[in-house]
């Protein structure tokens, strides 16, 4: 029974004396007494690296060492010389008539929050795995908002990789975008995958060292623009950041800061295959969650990879056996013009332009495009349906292509969901040649369905948990690809719910070593059928199931890694004890 100051009384100090250690209970929490250089020391019993019991640790010098990974700690306070294993809990000891009593109360006074949020820096410092899956599951459960450690991660990231925004940061932010789509268990695992990503991009990397504004912070916005394009253009990184720097220390908001990177991304076709328009797209959308106060550390992670930045016309496809970029460069030199004549006009997609689309003439793509702008199509109308056919091509993907082709179908999905994203963020006239540059991809990528894989039949008399059960099996056998498509279909034309098959595909996801285009594949799909028509959201959906099955099973051990930090964070044993054996 405890005092009154809340000591406990555990064993005589005589035994313990004897025997050097021992294994008490306090308020149920098992705790490893020691006897060393004559004084009694009380630690938690579970090892914070893997859950190993000290008490069968050794003790030598001051300092207590598991035996599972060798893990040592300073026995008077806990703290490890190891950073990958954490500090042990360590509780007051008082010796009163001849009886150890024991504090329940951990002396460490951090918490729960202010703990993990430095263990989560000291994850992504040092790349280790285990120490940021603790660190999210214990956040979360502490009932932090995920914003923290997303922000916590991107800072991270773009302060500490001279290359800069890269596919860790994509893949934090676009993890951070489907959480609502997943269950509170996967949206941890979610925020985990994520954060190792940019601990992954960041390891032995040079940090980014950054540039000062110019003083001419009062310089008119489209001054400030053409800047930054002609720093941009002759790959001079340093200029164009310091341009972009004045521009968000003028306190421009996040529709111009995006058409400043958007028309800079686009003055030139297709760049580095789509993923900077991307990259630009998603530091716009983490902005969006942890506050554009943070833009000054977040865009100018940009500017190195726009400068940089290999361009499509430099290619033999955009200009053998056609020239393609030529084609787009005349019509660009009219587009004002185009605008203008479509002025107060009003456009609605015609039935039969999908189809012109997904065609095999590339005059025929770009005129009606050139059309509906004269009719007075905005950019995000036309980047709709240019994005609902680049889906179309992943989900229509014929498997006799080679495997790497489905990169080649993705990367057009991607980019073009980028422009319809920031087309909803600013109606910047340059979005149009974004809106060009994914339509003539996706002519390029006609060849990887010939001849497309059927889209499923309807049927609507299938059992929603059947086809549930049948996606789950697909993913877990390899080439199961033509599967998983009917399946995800069948779910939906059955009266399955979409937030449920949401949540299945995150989860799939989310189970898999994914590779960085599979987290872009997922986040895209679902970030176009969210406002689509249900026939429009059943294409794109089945894209994403084909996909995710595509690239499926993997080795599955950064889920093994969370599940061991899961079972950590319940008080699970991990281990078999000696005496089960």
């Amino acid at each position: 029974m405890a005092t009154t100051d809340g000591f406990v009384p555990t064993i005589g100090v005589r035994d313990l004396r004897e025997s050097g250690r021992e294994l008490v209970s306090v308020d149920g929490r098992a705790v490893a007494l020691f006897v060393h250089e004559g004084e009694v020391r009380a630690v938690d019993n579970a090892c914070p690296h893997m859950g190993f019991p000290l008490i069968q640790g050794s003790v030598d010098d001051g300092v207590l060492t598991c035996h599972w990974h060798h893990a040592r700690f300073e026995l008077t306070c806990g703290d490890t010389f190891d950073p990958w294993a954490d500090n042990v809990l360590t509780y007051p000891v008082d010796i009163r008539d001849g009886t150890v009593y024991v504090d329940p109360h951990p002396e460490s006074s951090d918490s729960p929050h202010v703990h993990w949020s430095n263990r989560l820096e000291d994850g992504l410092e040092q790349n280790l795995r285990l120490v940021v899956a603790k660190s999210v599951i214990g956040l979360l459960d502490a009932g932090v908002d995920a914003t923290d450690p997303l922000e916590t991660g991107i800072q991270f990231g773009c302060r500490y990789r001279r290359q800069g925004w890269g596919p860790g940061l994509t893949i934090l932010t676009a993890m951070a975008n489907v959480l609502p789509d997943l269950t509170p268990d996967d949206r941890k695992r979610a925020l985990y995958h994520g954060l190792i990503q940019v601990g992954n991009d960041v390891s032995n990397e040079p940090p980014q060292f950054e540039q000062d504004a110019l003083g001419a912070t009062e310089t008119d916005y489209d001054r400030l623009l053409s800047w930054f394009r002609e720093n941009v253009e002759v790959r001079d990184p340093a200029g164009a950041e310091r341009v972009l720097r004045t521009a968000i220390d003028a306190g421009y908001d996040d529709e111009h800061l995006a058409r400043l990177l958007a028309t800079a991304a686009t003055d030139h076709r297709y760049i580095q295959t789509g993923h900077v328009l991307d990259f630009v797209n998603k530091s716009c959308e983490a902005l969006d969650h942890i506050g554009w106060g943070h833009a000054d550390d977040v865009l100018p992670s940009l500017v190195r990879g726009l400068a940089t930045a290999d361009r499509g016309e430099e290619s033999a496809q955009w200009r053998r056996p056609i020239d393609l970029a030529s084609l787009l460069d005349d019509t660009f030199d009219e587009l004002h013009r185009f605008v203008e004549f479509g002025a107060k006009k009003t456009w609605s997609r015609p039935d039969w332009m999908l189809d012109t689309l997904l065609g095999d003439d590339p005059d025929a793509i770009v005129d009606v495009l050139v059309e509906a702008i004269r009719d007075g199509a905005t950019p995000e109308e036309l980047a709709d349906v240019v994005a609902l056919a680049a889906g179309t091509r992943v989900a229509q993907f014929a498997t006799s292509n080679e495997f790497s082709d489905w990169n080649t179908v993705h990367h057009t999905f991607t980019y073009a969901n980028a422009v319809h994203q920031l087309a909803k963020r600013t109606d910047a006239m340059e979005l149009y040649r974004g809106v060009f540059d994914a339509a003539i991809n996706v002519y390029l990528d006609r060849f990887l369905n010939t001849p497309p894989a059927p889209l499923p039949d309807a049927n609507p008399d299938a059992n929603p948990s059947v086809e549930l059960d049948t996606l789950r099996d697909a993913f877990d056998t390899e080439g199961r690809v033509n599967d998983a498509g009917r399946a995800a279909a069948h779910f939906l034309d059955a009266g399955g719910d979409l937030h449920t098959l949401r949540s299945e595909l995150g989860k799939a996801l989310l189970e898999e070593d994914a590779g960085f285009h599979t987290y872009q594949a997922l986040e895209a799909g679902f970030s176009q059928a969210a406002s689509r028509p249900p026939e429009e959201a059943r294409v794109l959906l089945v894209g994403v199931a084909r996909y995710l099955a595509a690239h499926s099973p993997t080795r599955r051990e950064r889920e093994q890694t969370f599940s061991i930090a899961a079972r950590l964070q319940r008080g699970e044993s991990v281990h078999e004890s000696p005496s089960a054996e």
